[in-house]
């Protein structure tokens, strides 16, 4: 175990701040459950889907800063890692600024999307037009987040989002139960959970790295070789989120078109695949930053033990989960509802939930391991490569919901193959030639 510390010591805080993020949603849908009406119970589901949509694609400016800021930490570029940081956020302020002037299109576009009742959308669209405000925010902690991560920080983001739902939980009832704001009030209490997570973020860093801050203009902040870069690596995982997204969207739309029962059945099976994510992301996060910061030092020893460290000390959970998942599957699965006819089709099809984490074990370690290599257009060329084996499984095999999962089992596992098969020529390419000494992970703790 103590081979694997430097790994759990970020994998461990990430999968808390992983299992903490979708509290803000939850907590808002608690609350809205409580207002008498079910018609906000649907808007607040909606709204929160509209945010996600979004938002998702523009999780690149938490990888991208992640992966590059490990690898200028490992170089021991103090000057630079600062100088990320403000690129990370005068960006992410920009991004933020667009969405809300873009609002109305970005409302429109995202209902054209759903099908909602005249009520629900009402109360969906007046929840959107407040929420909207905290993108500048959302985008400004995806910074942070990268940040710290890359800086080898994970108890930073774990306390901004522990710290972020306690500030949303108490805002929202003081709004929604003293106050008698309504759906305004779950919106407020988010939006206002949403910047009080930046201000914390910025305290924390102001803390323990604010003495660096005057390096910031020690140098050209927006170099025309390190702009590049950014947007280059930035581009590559927007278009691979594009791609996962596409693959989202048609496994939801594929199971809405086998009917409501199918849709429902699917739906709770995929909580099975949302739970064990939560948990790979933070060796995935591990993976970024550690081997980050062994590419920008140029210690190809390091990042290749690193490499079958994460994999050794993964078969624990995954192992784990599977046999959850085959034990206790259909327990886990009354838990969500009490619909008999729901259970029923899930449980047909959840031997192939149980088979999730050992295919995708690989997709997710090996994501973190590219990001930390920058490898960002190999990300890329494995999610398409991927994407378009789900999409020509759907095509060619009879049409069905055993179809459908048998072909997001081989999007995920064709991932992880691609990926494997592509680590060389990343390797090869992250050291071009060997840096001084070989040396070993422990050696690099610090």
């Amino acid at each position: 175990m103590k081979h694997h510390s430097p790994i759990l010591r970020i994998a461990l805080p990430s999968i808390v701040s992983n299992i903490t993020v979708p509290l803000l949603g939850l907590v808002d849908a608690a609350i809205a459950g409580h207002l008498g009406d079910a018609v906000y119970l649907a808007a607040i589901a909606l709204g929160g889907m509209m945010f996600n949509m979004m938002y998702w694609l523009f999780s690149f400016l938490r990888t991208g800063t992640g992966g590059l800021t490990a690898q200028t930490y490992g170089a021991h570029d103090a000057d630079e890692c600062q100088r990320m940081l403000c690129r990370s956020l005068v960006v992410a302020l920009v991004i933020g600024l667009a969405v809300i002037t873009l609002q109305e299109v970005v409302l429109r576009l995202t209902l054209s999307m759903v099908t909602a009742d005249d009520g629900v959308a009402r109360w969906a669209v007046r929840y959107f037009r407040l929420l909207i405000w905290g993108a500048p925010a959302v985008m400004a902690l995806y910074s942070f987040s990268g940040w710290f991560l890359g800086m080898q920080n994970a108890r930073f983001p774990m306390v901004v989002s522990i710290a972020q739902n306690v500030v949303n939980i108490l805002t929202s009832l003081l709004l929604v139960v003293v106050c008698g704001w309504g759906i305004d009030g779950v919106a407020v209490g988010t939006l206002v959970a949403q910047y009080a997570g930046v201000a914390i973020a910025f305290v924390l860093y102001v803390r323990r790295y604010g003495f660096h801050l005057w390096r910031v203009g020690r140098g050209p902040l927006w170099a025309k070789g390190a702009l590049r870069r950014f947007f280059v690596v930035n581009r590559d995982i927007f278009l691979r989120t594009l791609c996962l997204v596409a693959v989202t969207t048609a496994f939801t739309a594929t199971g809405t078109a086998l009917g409501g029962l199918t849709l429902a059945a699917n739906a709770l099976l995929m909580q099975l695949f949302i739970l064990y994510s939560y948990f790979m992301d933070g060796f995935a996060y591990a993976g970024e930053a550690l081997g980050g910061k062994y590419v920008g030092g140029g210690h190809r020893a390091a990042y290749l033990v690193l490499t079958r460290r994460l994999f050794l000390v993964s078969l624990w959970p995954t192992a784990a989960f599977t046999l959850l998942y085959v034990c206790g599957g259909t327990a886990f699965l009354s838990l969500l509802t009490d619909q008999g006819a729901v259970l029923d089709t899930a449980g047909h099809y959840l031997p192939a939930a149980c088979l999730i984490p050992a295919v995708s074990v690989a997709a997710f370690l090996f994501d973190g391991l590219f990001i930390g290599a920058t490898a960002t257009r190999a990300m890329l060329l494995s999610m398409g490569g991927a994407a378009a084996v789900f999409f020509l499984t759907l095509g060619l095999l009879p049409w069905g919901n055993t179809t459908l999962w048998i072909a997001f089992l081989l999007y995920l596992g064709c991932r992880g193959a691609l990926q494997w098969f592509l680590f060389r020529g990343v390797v090869r390419r992250a050291f071009p030639r060997l840096l001084g000494p070989s040396v070993s992970v422990d050696a690099q703790r610090g």
